[in-house]
C-alpha cells in the first residue's frame, strides 16, 4: 500500500485512537485522520492490518496497528518534544505504567462502555472510581503523572479522565480528590489534547 503521506484511520469514539490523536498533536505531525466506525472497518484497512483494528497507521509503505506500538513509533520518529524519558530505566518504568493502566483499568471501561446497565459494567465503574480516588494523591508532588514532564503516559490517562461522564463516573469534590482534579485540568487545557478531540468527544461533556 503506497500513500504520498502518513494516515490515521480512527475511531472518533475510541480512547485508544484518541491516545495516538494526542500523541501526533503533541508531535505538530501532518496527517490524514479518516474518522472510522471500529464496527465497519474498510478493506484498506484489512489490507493494512490483518486484525482490522483501530487506530492503524499508515505511513508510506509502512502500517502499524495496537496504539503502544503506534505511540512509541511517532516518538521515535518525531523525537520532539520528547514523550519518553531518555534514559532506559526512566523508559522501562513508562512502559510498565501503561503496561499498569492497560491492565489495571481498560478491561473496566471496556466492560461498562460494552453493557453499561450490567451488575458486572456496575462492579467495574465502582472499582474504577475508587482506584482513581486512592491515586489522586500522587499528584501533589509533579504536574504530570510521576513526572515533571507530560509523557506517554498521560496521552493513555486523558482519554480515559475524559470518558469518566461517559461512563458514568463523577469524582467527588473533596481535598483528598483535588491534586487529580486540578491535573485532570492542565491535561484538558494542553492545546494538543484540544486538537484532538473529535466532534464526537467534545459532545461527552457538553
Amino acid at each position: 500500500m503506497r500513500r504520498s503521506s502518513m494516515t490515521l484511520f480512527s475511531d472518533p469514539l475510541s480512547q485508544y485512537s484518541h491516545r495516538v490523536r494526542i500523541v501526533l498533536a503533541e508531535k505538530g505531525v501532518t496527517v490524514d485522520i479518516e474518522d472510522i466506525d471500529s464496527d465497519a472497518v474498510t478493506a484498506e484497512i484489512l489490507e493494512a492490518n490483518p486484525y482490522g483494528t483501530l487506530p492503524t497507521l499508515v505511513d508510506r509503505d509502512l502500517a502499524l496497528y495496537e496504539s503502544k506500538v503506534v505511540m512509541e513509533y511517532l516518538d521515535e520518529r518525531f523525537p520532539h518534544p520528547p514523550l519518553l524519558p531518555v534514559y532506559p530505566v526512566a523508559r522501562a518504568e513508562s512502559r510498565l505504567w501503561v503496561y499498569r493502566i492497560e491492565r489495571d483499568w481498560c478491561g473496566l471501561i471496556d466492560q461498562i462502555l460494552s453493557d453499561p446497565v450490567s451488575e458486572k459494567s456496575d462492579h467495574a465503574r465502582k472499582e474504577f472510581q475508587e482506584s482513581l480516588i486512592t491515586i489522586a494523591s500522587i499528584f501533589e508532588e509533579m504536574p504530570y503523572f510521576m513526572n515533571e514532564d507530560f509523557t506517554i503516559v498521560d496521552c493513555c490517562l486523558a482519554p480515559m479522565l475524559w470518558r469518566l461522564p461517559q461512563l458514568g463516573i463523577v469524582l467527588p469534590m473533596n481535598a483528598q480528590v483535588k491534586p487529580l482534579l486540578d491535573y485532570m485540568d492542565r491535561l484538558f487545557a494542553r492545546p494538543s489534547f484540544q486538537e484532538s478531540l473529535t466532534d464526537l468527544e467534545r459532545e461527552l461533556r457538553e
